[in-house]
């Protein structure tokens, strides 16, 4: 069930995330219209742009996470005891937990401390800047939990896209 959950919220993340890319393409297509055809470039087009990136981005780091899909060193790792290896692999997630628990935190006090700052070309508070690193956070917790359940039940998690 938990697992379930998981890929669900990994797959609509990934599409979440390919919504963003096109309103990115959008956002920067009108941008350029703008600027060369209609001679007055549109300031929101810009300023949107960048902060869907962030989202895209806060978005695939997550899933990555979750789908294995980061940076590890594992040629170590290969090499080790299975009992010694598995220790350490629940380490790792262990201390993704722990990572995911402090950005997820770090960034909503980020985003409450500037709520009442305003981005001047999207009218909208400072604070959305830090809200996809927040959920971020929340997500990458989830799903490390879901490593460490799956290395208890020795099982390996599916990614969510396939």
């Amino acid at each position: 069930m938990y697992t379930k959950l998981c890929k669900t919220l990994a797959r609509a993340c990934m599409w979440l995330g390919i919504a963003g890319l096109v309103l990115v393409i959008a956002a920067v297509s009108w941008q350029v219209f703008g600027r060369y055809v209609l001679n007055n470039t549109p300031t929101w087009a810009e300023s949107l742009a960048l902060l869907l990136v962030l989202y895209i981005t806060m978005l695939g780091v997550s899933v990555g996470v979750r789908d294995s899909g980061h940076i590890g060193l594992e040629s170590l790792l290969v090499l080790a005891p299975d009992g010694l290896r598995l220790k350490i692999e629940f380490l790792i997630h262990a201390l993704v937990v722990l990572f995911g628990v402090a950005m997820a935190w770090s960034c909503a006090s980020l985003a409450e401390s500037v709520w009442s700052y305003r981005l001047p070309t999207l009218g909208i508070s400072e604070g959305w800047r830090y809200v996809p690193a927040s959920i971020a956070g929340v997500l990458i917790v989830l799903f490390s939990i879901e490593h460490i359940i799956a290395l208890a039940r020795g099982q390996e998690v599916e990614p969510a896209w396939g």
